[in-house]
């Protein structure tokens, strides 16, 4: 059986330290110790990283050496997912003020995972930015990619 193809947004690999939310961190440390067995196939790309960057030491360097035990497909933005990100914000799914949001669904959907994995439901794991993402990416002849959280994906394992 083929592997699952999943993307990792910025939120799954900071919330591998965040004990001020305990139940997220118990649920992203079980889906890593999954990845780290070679469950999916994991994808991340050049905005994760950018992103990641911007995050403050010594927590910087603990995201670091976590993606070091992992293998990874990383990816770059190119010129069709940034024009999928402006549908995915153009037809609603996402405000225009979550542009990198829609970017990270955008480049799940082009380099055809199958699952984006985000703690970030304010503008990715929610109803409007789903069913948006479904309706452009049938409209422009992509696979429907699924959004969801590490929890979620955990519960579905069941």
């Amino acid at each position: 059986m083929k592997k699952l193809r999943i993307y990792l947004d910025t939120s799954i690999i900071s919330h591998l330290d965040a004990p001020d939310v305990p139940d997220k961190e118990a649920d992203t440390i079980q889906l890593w110790e999954d990845i780290k067995a070679g469950k999916y196939e994991v994808v991340i790309s050049d905005l994760t990283i950018v992103e990641l960057e911007e995050t403050p030491e010594p927590k910087l360097s603990f995201m670091r050496s976590m993606l070091a035990e992992i293998h990874t497909e990383y990816v770059d933005r190119n010129d069709e997912s940034k024009r999928l990100s402006e549908y995915y914000v153009k037809f609603g799914g996402l405000p225009p003020k979550s542009y990198n949001d829609a970017a990270h669904i955008a480049i799940a959907t082009v380099r055809g995972c199958d699952i984006v994995l985000s703690w970030n439901f304010r503008h990715i794991v929610n109803f409007r930015a789903i069913k948006a993402v479904e309706a452009v990416n049938i409209r422009e002849s992509y696979n429907v990619v699924r959004i969801m959280s590490p929890t979620m994906m955990l519960n579905e394992e069941e």
